[in-house]
């Protein structure tokens, strides 16, 4: 079966190379999937064309505004512009349901009085459990980032194939797990020398490259300091737009 992976937003959180923030969006068999919804996705999503109402369900690996801020827009414009009409599925950490109610309070207040006339289905999942979401089988891994954000890892099953995302976070013991036979692996790869706190950069990646057996690995979240030294690297790289056939 085919699936595509496509790099709405491949950017960091301060839209560096002008790139917009963290958006994946997966499309399965009668399936698809936004994987994280930055605040800039929208903006995304419409300059290649792709309706927000067409996505299925979106996956979110932790609460920072460039991996879910976009969501209360999204949801805003399904009731009032978009006329949406069909279920929406969005599943993500613990906690997940009430952080994004408190987002979007503060983002766009007044939403909380609004009743969808679609059915949401929020999924909240725990670490290092298997969970079954509109057909999808995903795994949670924990991640070293900032411990308010309950971030995750994930490794989404679908259509016969494996992705596996590190979301935002420095090297843990659960990565070989994440990574072990996927198809592809998404990885941020914040700064190029430099270490930053509760995230992956360049040399971590390099040296402990055989221990994430993935078939394929794609470089992303980068930094200006890491976007700077691209050229140099010779792990193949995200970038807005880029689309992986699996």
């Amino acid at each position: 079966m085919s699936v595509k992976l496509t790099f709405v937003g491949s950017g960091d959180a301060f839209g560096a190379g002008g790139r917009f923030q963290t958006c994946l969006l997966i499309d399965a068999p009668d399936l698809r999937v936004a994987l994280d919804f930055g605040a800039s996705s929208l903006i995304a999503l419409n300059r290649l064309g792709v309706p927000h109402n067409s996505i299925d369900a979106v996956v979110l690996t932790h609460i920072h505004g460039d991996h879910c801020g976009g969501l209360p827009f999204m949801l805003m414009d399904a009731m009032l512009g978009a006329k949406r009409t069909a279920p929406l599925t969005i599943a993500g950490p613990v906690d997940s349901k009430a952080r994004l109610a408190h987002i979007g309070s503060a983002l766009l207040p007044g939403i909380e009085t609004m009743t969808p006339k679609f059915p949401i289905d929020y999924v909240e999942m725990e670490t290092l459990r298997e969970y079954s979401v509109r057909g999808m089988k995903i795994k949670t891994f924990p991640a070293d980032h900032t411990k308010a954000t309950n971030p995750t890892a994930v490794r989404i099953e679908v259509g016969g194939k494996i992705i596996a995302y590190t979301g935002d976070g420095d090297w843990t013991e659960h990565l070989p797990a994440l990574a072990d036979g996927a198809d592809l692996l998404v990885a941020e790869c914040y700064f190029y020398s430099k270490h930053i706190k509760f995230h992956l950069n360049y040399p971590t990646i390099k040296e402990r490259r055989g221990l994430l057996r993935a078939k394929r690995l794609v470089l992303t979240h980068m930094a200006a300091d890491m976007l700077s030294h691209a050229a140099s690297v010779a792990e193949e790289k995200a970038c807005d737009g880029l689309v992986i056939e699996l």
